[in-house]
Parts: C-alpha cells; structure tokens; sequence
C-alpha cells in the first residue's frame, strides 16, 4: 500500500511542472528559472539519497563523461519543455511531449538495431492520427506545441543513449547529473538576468501575497527533486515497465487536471481526442517494447524524471 501511495504521490508531483513554471507569472526568465530549479533539486537530492540508500553520496568516478552527457540533455529537455509551458496551456505541452516513445524507438532503430513489428505500424499510424487530430500547428500555440514536440526527441536521444550504455540514474549519479545541468543552465543568469527573486506576487482570491521564488523552489523540490527521489525508492518494489504504462498515461491527464483547476485551462476537443490516441498508442508501443526484452529499459517518469534498467 505504501508503494501504490507513494506512486500516486509523484505522479502529482511530476504533474506540476507546468503548475510552477506558469504561477512565477513571467517574473523569472524561463531560462533562469530552469537553473534555479536545478539547484533546489540538487540540493535536495545530495541530502535525501544518502539517507535513502544508506550510505554517502559518492563521486562518479570513472562516470563522468556518461553523468556531464546525461545531464546536459536533462538541461535542454527541461530548459525546452518549462519554455514551452509558458507558450502553450498545460495540456498541449503534456501531450505533443508524449511523442517521446516514438522518438525512442526510431533511434533505437537506427543505433542499436531494435527490430520492428507488423503491429508497430498501426501503433505509428494511431500516434500520426493523434497528431493531426490535436493539431500541433494551430494558430497562437504553433511555436509551443512544436517546441513540445522538440522536448520528445531530445528525451528519447537521452533514452537510447542510456541504453546504449546501459546505464540506470536511479542511483547518486543522478544528483551529479543535475549539478552538471544547473552548471550548464547558469550562464542564462548573466545572460538573462535574476529576474524577480525578491518580488511579491498578490493573490486576491486568497487574500495573500507569496514569494515568486517560492513557485523556483517549488519547481525544483516537488516537481524534480520529489520525484526523483519517489522513483529510486518505488523501483524497488514494482517493475519498470508496470511504471512507466502508468506515468505515461497517469501523468498527463493530472497535469490537465492542474491546469483546468488552477488556470481555469479547458482543453480544445482536438487536443482531448488527439491526446487519447497518441498517450494510448504511446502505452501500447511502451508495452510492446518492453515485452519483446524485458532487459531493456524503457520509457519512464514524465518529463523530467529517468529511470532505465541495466543490463545484466
């Protein structure tokens, strides 16, 4: 039962992403934001998985280049995707993201000889159906929907990579990872500036008056950190691939879910209906996969989270 709460835990956590980048209400560039967010998740991260896996955080040794790569492509995934939030409503962003299966397995395709399935062109042409049915070049959302779509492939490259390497990041490396993206993500500070860190952002309907830099820590401890951590620990006890079908589906209806309650976000019937085929065709290709070599590491946590499986 812990497990199962837990999970449910951090896929609320994750869903909030696009909750936190849109209350800063543009007084942090995205930019500067990205790395703010990074510190706190660091921070929190260096912290909680000593304690977690009882013993200290150690140095990458002889991993460096693998953690500085992996992190990097954490950077531009995150610093892509809370860019598009601010672009587009909650939803579009949730969803052209969850191309990234697809992504995955034509790049495992073409650099690590996948081998693919009759059923996976029906599973391709349900997704493509998906996708002209959400209409990711609709007017006023154009540039966020396909910077969405962009965020999918830069984490697919980051999956196959890992899988090429055979790499986990449920471990300590993934604090040093995102110490190296926060490293990466600092000169927009100098370039972009602070932003807001002192200000005040008033809300009427509650009658308060909060921190902007409260929403920063807030994108880095619950919607990073958080969940990072929930997964090394939950991993242990269900398997990947039973995780990752639920994330993929879970974690984008929750995220609508914030921003239809929150930012009064409703929706067009064309992003509903196309995101119903893309995240269940995305579910079906992620099991698909999965079940041809149950070794391989697959598809997991929404967004900003990894997690794959070593090979034996």
């Amino acid at each position: 039962m812990k497990t199962w709460v837990l999970l449910a835990l951090i896929t609320m956590s994750e869903a909030t992403i696009g909750v936190f980048v849109k209350l800063t209400d543009g007084r942090v560039p995205v930019q500067t934001l990205t790395f703010y967010a990074f510190v706190f998740a660091t921070a929190f991260l260096m912290l909680a998985m000593p304690w977690a896996n009882k013993k200290p955080l150690e140095l990458p040794r002889g991993n460096w280049k693998d953690t500085f790569l992996i992190g990097a492509l954490i950077a531009a995934q995150s610093g892509f995707f809370n860019y598009a939030m601010t672009l587009v409503p909650i939803a579009n962003a949730v969803i052209f993201w969850s191309v990234a299966p697809f992504f995955t397995f034509i790049l495992s395709w073409l650099f690590l000889g996948e081998k693919a399935k009759k059923s996976y062109i029906l599973i391709f042409g349900i997704a493509l159906t998906g996708i002209v049915i959400a209409k990711p070049l609709q007017e006023g959302y154009m540039l966020g929907n396909m910077v969405a779509l962009g965020v999918g492939a830069i984490y697919a490259a980051m999956i196959t990579y890992m899988r090429h390497e055979g790499k986990t990041e449920t471990g300590n490396d993934i604090a040093w990872s995102l110490m190296f993206a926060a490293l990466i993500m600092l000169p927009a500070v100098f370039v972009v500036g602070l932003g807001d860190i002192t200000g005040m952002i008033r809300y009427e309907s509650l009658g308060v008056s909060l921190p902007v830099m409260l929403w920063a820590a807030g994108l880095g401890l619950i919607s990073m950190g958080f969940a990072y951590f929930g997964i090394s620990i939950v991993l242990k006890s269900i398997n990947a691939n039973v995780y990752s079908l639920i994330d993929i589906i879970v974690s984008p209806a929750v995220a609508t879910m914030w921003g239809f309650l929150i930012f009064n976000e409703v929706p067009a019937p064309s992003i509903l209906y196309g995101g119903v085929l893309l995240l269940g065709a995305g579910a079906w290709l992620t099991r698909d996969m999965s079940r041809d070599d149950p070794t391989r590491p697959v598809h997991v946590c929404h967004s900003q989270c990894v997690h794959v499986s070593s090979r034996p």
